[in-house]
């Protein structure tokens, strides 16, 4: 068996939690708007109208979760850097002499 404290092993698990997460997400978006148009449909005795609907709505909810996990997945992206005022000061000083 392998020791659970080894990195590759955590990295894994790690994979494995984020990939049921995402489908569960998708897979739920999906079911709650599809589900949600059909019974509205069914309610109000129309066309599958808000069943198309709810459709679009699943898809946009599912691509937005894909979306996040990109974003979250990227350590870098999403971040804004500050600077400080002496860096700020600095970056006047450079700026000011290569216009000269």
């Amino acid at each position: 068996m392998e020791n659970p404290q080894d990195p590759k092993t955590k990295r894994d698990w790690q994979a494995i939690g984020a990939a049921s997460g995402l489908g569960f997400t998708v897979v739920g978006s999906l079911l709650l708007c599809i589900g949600g148009g059909i019974l509205i449909d069914r309610w109000l005795d129309m066309t599958p109208i808000f069943t198309l609907i709810g459709v679009a709505l699943g898809l946009g909810a599912a691509g937005y979760s894909l979306y996040e996990l990109a974003v979250l997945g990227d350590p870098n992206r999403g971040r804004v850097h500050l600077k400080s005022k002496s860096d700020a000061r600095s970056q006047g000083d450079s700026d000011s002499r290569s216009r000269r």
